[in-house]
């Protein structure tokens, strides 16, 4: 029986053993033998509702998790700083070229290339925040001074942060004394326009009954006008329908007067044409006109001279 002891007790040690290791091997999953990558990020702000176990995320992708919250204190300058230790698991995250070791090389290509952590929100009702990773080129490379030599992710201010800053950088008081100098006069003009309203309403109210009434007279002068109208239009049609025949016979009368007036141009131009009979005749009675003229001239020219000579010698002929 003191001969088993010893077996006994090792038997019992090395099924402690064995359990102890499946517990870990259970509990720790597959998480084991996963190789991991440690970050530190330092927030100066406010980090309520972060705690450790908190994801860690990259656009929404779940890469790892918060492992510890630390608060450094500068005695010097009284400030504080809250480095926030995460664990990242590089199988969970790969360059388009090659996968992500998570050695010096990579992250430090990473941080230059603008990676930033940011505060996220996971819920507005809880208040739960996550810690997300993203590329921020823009933003410059701010580290702060810790004493580990934990790889250090710079930050971001938050969404919330940023409108906090500005909050705190707007000038509430000097707002809310223009607002009520702006209320102020707000008042006096409302005051003065009361005032004036009154006898501006009055005013108004008489231009728009001068106005009705201006408009009835119109319309009635309006009604009165195309009565006349009408009126002239129904005698017009009856004194075009008295005397219709009357202007049918003046109209006709007229233009048996244009045929004849017509006619007698016609003749008038058969007698002046060039080769006309009656124009020859004409000129031939002209010039025996003209020689008769001439001897009846030379006659009395000669009748003058010598009136008694004249006589006896035409007696004698």
């Amino acid at each position: 029986m003191t001969a088993n002891k010893p077996l006994l007790v090792g038997s019992f040690v090395l099924g402690g053993l064995a359990l102890g290791v499946l517990a870990i091997l259970l509990f720790s999953g597959s998480h084991l033998f996963t190789r991991t990558v440690r970050l530190v990020s330092v927030f100066s702000g406010s980090v309520a509702g972060l705690a450790v176990g908190s994801p860690v995320t990259f656009r929404g992708v779940t890469v790892g998790k918060v492992e510890k919250i630390r608060v450094q204190l500068d005695e010097k300058n009284h400030t504080g700083l809250i480095p926030v230790t995460m664990i990242i698991e590089p199988g969970k995250v790969e360059w388009t070229n090659g996968p992500f070791r998570g050695d010096a090389p990579s992250l430090a290509a990473a941080i230059n290339a603008g990676l930033r952590a940011q505060l996220r929100s996971e819920s507005l009702v809880t208040g739960q925040l996550s810690v997300d990773l993203d590329f921020y080129p823009d933003k410059p490379i701010v580290l702060a001074h810790l004493n580990d030599k934990t790889w250090q992710v710079p930050t971001v201010p938050s969404g919330m942060q940023n409108l906090k800053d500005e909050i705190s950088d707007l000038d509430l008081r000097g707002l809310t004394e223009k607002t009520r100098e702006t209320m102020a006069s707000m008042q006096r003009l409302l005051d003065e326009a009361d005032k004036r309203i009154g006898p501006l309403s009055d005013s108004l109210q008489s231009t728009l009954e001068t106005t009705r009434s201006t408009l009835v007279a119109v319309q009635a002068n309006s009604a009165r006008t195309l009565e006349h109208i009408d009126q002239l239009a129904i005698e017009g049609r009856s004194q075009i329908a008295a005397n219709g025949r009357d202007l049918d016979q003046v109209l006709r009368t007229a233009q048996a007067t244009a045929a004849q007036a017509e006619k007698l141009v016609a003749t008038l131009n058969d007698m002046t044409a060039p080769r006309s009979k009656i124009r020859d005749d004409l000129q031939s009675s002209v010039r025996d006109l003209a020689a008769s003229a001439g001897s009846l001239r030379a006659f009395t020219h000669d009748l003058e001279r010598d009136p008694t000579g004249t006589l006896f010698r035409k007696a004698a002929r």
